[in-house]
């Protein structure tokens, strides 16, 4: 049986999502367009991590629900939404900083519609601010300014189950548990997709979808599979940066200032000796440090944050930035190949240990992290040693950039803050497109994360914003 539709969205994170969302809205046709979103993952209603019950991963197959589902990772991340354009991204470079500052600040009432927190974090401004940022400066790191609306994790969920109800009711045709397993080429136009069962072998039970327009939106959880689609097919692309790093846990204590004034303290520093890009990122207060797996049951660790529930610690990602020259080409495997290492360590488990072990050259262990003053929030974390693993490059970067940030936030550098490994985002592969978001494939658009232009929940929704208008003034939609 044929099937056939206007557009075809394949995942259905925030960029899929706000495309099918900012379509239905303008969409001047005489009649709703036929759309089909294809997601690996279950609804948002049917996503539940069985570590809430058994206190451990138990690597749920074929999909991990924190990573996988409708709205992707957002639902279960920390559910921040940076109301910046100086955060999320090249978005801007490509499109304008002006325009991308508009459709955050448009996209950011779409999400109080559905339900968002209208209290805004880091807006304060005060003599705190002045002092913050004069120490950043006498540290030599740059401050960044964000407004952030926090949803928090566990309102996240609700949030986009009322944005899921929401495309249903307006004839959306959502296939769950279903991958896309190649797209349909005719020459250098794409007709449409190959979809199958999710975990289904290749070939088995599969389904040829064709649409006027695709648009590929799978996340970083779908970038490994993006960068393979674009070197089968010859869509342009490049490598674009890879950010490998660790989470670290401290005391609240130690945070407060950052926490009260800011919520979210961006910082950018370019540490000696190697002068490459480091900074924080997804800072959570009271928060939770956790885990996420990856294929080829790859442990990687994240963090939470929620409204109603607090922790005695605050987490945050400190990223390091990897950029590398011809004739690499394989940036998302090289962090695949850190992260596997640090799991054998590990034993399949996320890597956590203290600063002042890895100052000293010794392992941490759990008898030490049992008696500390900060006690892991990750509880099946393995202490270890996170630098057997961790490039040398990467490891002194991280080093020298606490240091740092201690001038900005005294005692963050103290012997008891934890470090887990690995932190990794996978968003390394960057599609070549236009203004209007073309690819040298004719009919086939790529967004997101995935896409390598967009960073974060607000930023791949900004960009889900702009392809549903594109699609409307250039596709007759």
């Amino acid at each position: 049986m044929p099937y056939e539709y206007d557009l075809i969205i394949v995942g259905a994170g925030p960029a899929g999502i706000f495309t099918a969302l900012e379509l239905l809205r303008k969409s001047a046709g005489p009649k709703a367009p036929r759309i089909l979103l294809i997601e690996k993952g279950k609804p948002v209603e049917r996503r539940h991590c069985p570590k809430d019950k058994t206190g451990r991963c138990v690597n749920c197959k074929p999909t991990c629900a924190i990573t996988t589902g409708f709205s992707g990772a957002g639902a279960f991340s920390d559910g921040k939404l940076s109301l910046s354009r100086e955060v999320g991204g090249e978005l801007p470079e490509l499109i304008g900083e002006d325009f991308a500052q508009d459709l955050i600040d448009y996209t950011d009432k779409i999400y109080l519609e559905f339900g968002a927190d209208p209290h805004v974090e880091g807006v304060y401004e005060g003599p705190e601010i002045k002092d913050i940022r004069k120490r950043a400066i006498q540290a030599g790191l740059q401050l960044v300014d964000c407004p952030i609306r926090h949803l928090g994790t566990e309102k996240a969920q609700q949030l986009y189950l009322n944005i899921q109800n929401h495309l249903a009711e307006k004839g959306v045709e959502m296939w769950f548990e279903t991958e896309c397993e190649n797209i349909l080429l005719d020459g250098d136009v794409c007709r449409g997709v190959v979809a199958r069962p999710t975990g289904a072998k290749t070939g088995e039970d599969e389904r040829r979808v064709t649409a006027k327009q695709v648009v590929i939106a799978t996340g970083r959880r779908g970038a490994e599979w993006l960068e393979k689609i674009c070197a089968e097919h010859h869509i342009a692309h490049r490598p674009g940066t890879v950010d490998i790093g660790v989470r670290v846990e401290c005391r609240n204590e130690i945070m407060e200032t950052i926490n009260s004034v800011l919520y979210e303290g961006k910082l950018i520093g370019y540490p000696n000796p190697w002068k490459n890009k480091v900074r924080t990122f997804c800072q959570n207060p009271g928060g939770f440090v956790a885990q996420e797996n990856y294929d080829n049951d790859l442990a990687v660790v994240n963090g939470h944050s929620y409204k109603d529930i607090k922790s005695q610690n605050t987490n945050l990602a400190i990223l390091v930035s990897h950029n590398f020259t011809e004739p690499f080409n394989q940036p998302i495997a090289y962090a695949q190949k850190i992260g596997e290492l640090t799991n054998m360590l590990g034993a399949g488990h996320i890597l956590v240990q203290r600063y002042g072990d890895i100052l000293n050259g010794k392992r941490t262990w759990p008898q030490e992290l049992a008696r500390a003053n900060v006690r892991p929030t990750l509880k099946d974390a393995i202490a270890g040693d996170i630098t057997a693993a961790m490039p040398y490059r990467a490891m002194v970067n991280i080093i020298e950039f606490i240091k740092m940030v201690d001038q900005v936030v005294p005692g963050f550098a103290a012997p008891e803050t934890l470090l887990y490994s690995p932190e990794l985002k996978f968003y390394s592969n960057k599609v070549r497109m236009d203004q209007n978001l073309e690819t040298n494939i004719r009919n086939l658009h790529c967004l997101g994360d995935s896409s390598g232009w967009t960073r974060g929940l607000m930023m791949a929704s900004v960009m889900g914003v702009l392809m549903g208008r594109k699609l409307i003034e250039n596709h007759g939609f």
